[in-house]
């Protein structure tokens, strides 16, 4: 069996990422091979093969491979075989609208990503409450199970306390230091020319001045906006959006701050609390994007709209936790029960069994 990973343009990171990893620790007969390009090429473990997603090769890695695993689209022109499977493993609770249901998009750009839909033979869905939108959202009626995703399955494993430290050591964060993970999404009204026009809300300064020493800032921007800022050079402030696997930095933090990323969803399977920057949240809602869920209704956290006001919640992190501590229940038994550290054993058992007959695992 031949399988063809493709993660955010060229990353080895995500649902497809903890897919490989166990199905290379089980030692199955499968040849590996990835999609990638220079820029993410530190993510990839020493000996994978890898195809350059820009060169003359990524046709034919695709073409040939007996399963395809993404987590986003292939927006590639390219033939899938007949005999293979294509699954994909998508990325994120769907919080803001997302493909058919966006408020608006670039000319001509859904009709070439329903080519990719047209394409897949089964998706994964993170939860109850994802599906119906999903579906939706792409207009598509082939087999969904909702397994949870396999990436989160490291927040739940025996050894996450383990990972956590090893982590924090790696990034220099010391023992009694606040470490906040901030992931603002990116914004449809980015204005691109060579580049996404991408400005950081969050005042950096000030957070440095009024946490001081005893907190850190763990800048992680959105993949479609990674490279957007010029060097962060602030004391305090790391700028992670490079680095390989998100979900160590979600081991890593004590707290979220984000606005209207998925991540949040995610990052809820650690029990951790999030802050919400939301400092442009009617415009987000009414007139960019739109949401699938009532935000403020549902945030298991403060939503502010000032730097002022996320850097008081983050300085009483006690208070932002007993406040909010049953809507975070709530929170949690909607979208996350399914992650429950066994995604990825349910993706196995669809790669290596049901999916080939289109059948759907909801166990």
């Amino acid at each position: 069996m031949k399988i063809t990973y493709h993660s955010f343009e060229g990353r080895y990171s995500d649902n497809p990422r903890a897919v490989h990893e166990a199905l290379v620790a089980r030692g199955d007969d499968i040849e590996h091979v990835w999609l990638s390009t220079a820029a993410h090429a530190h993510g990839f473990p020493s000996g994978t093969t890898t195809v350059d997603i820009d060169g003359p090769g990524v046709v034919a890695a695709l073409e040939s491979a007996d399963v395809v695993v993404s987590n986003t689209h292939l927006d590639l022109d390219w033939e899938k075989s007949p005999d293979a499977v294509y699954l994909q493993t998508w990325h994120g609770t769907p919080l803001k609208t997302i493909h058919h249901d966006v408020l608006f998009a670039p000319e001509g750009r859904l009709a070439r990503l329903d080519r990719d839909v047209a394409r897949w033979d089964h998706l994964l869905s993170p939860n109850a409450a994802s599906t119906g939108p999903l579906r939706q959202a792409f207009r598509y009626t082939g087999p969904v199970s909702e397994t949870g995703y396999p990436r989160n399955d490291v927040l739940s494993a025996p050894d996450r306390d383990e990972r956590r430290a090893k982590v924090r050591a790696e990034l220099g964060i010391p023992d009694g230091v606040t470490a906040v993970l901030y992931t603002p999404t990116w914004r449809d009204d980015d204005k691109f020319g060579d580049g996404p026009d991408f400005t950081l809300q969050l005042d950096l300064q000030r957070f440095v001045e009024q946490l001081g020493q005893d907190h850190v800032l763990m800048l992680r921007l959105h993949y479609m906006v990674s490279a957007a800022l010029d060097t962060v050079d602030v004391p305090g402030v790391l700028d992670l959006s490079f680095h390989p696997d998100i979900a160590d930095l979600y081991l890593a933090a004590d707290v979220m701050v984000t606005d209207y990323s998925s991540t949040q969803f995610d990052f809820a399977v650690t029990g951790r609390p999030i802050v919400y920057f939301a400092y442009d949240l009617a415009h987000y809602r009414d007139d960019l994007r739109g949401f699938y869920f009532d935000f403020p209704g549902i945030a298991p956290g403060p939503v502010l709209s000032t730097s002022e006001e996320v850097i008081a919640a983050l300085a009483d992190l006690d208070a932002v936790t007993a406040e909010h501590a049953e809507r975070y229940r709530s929170f949690r038994d909607t979208f996350c029960h399914r992650e429950d550290g066994r995604a990825t054993e349910r993706v196995l058992e669809l790669i290596t069994g049901s999916l080939a007959d289109g059948a759907e695992v909801t166990r």
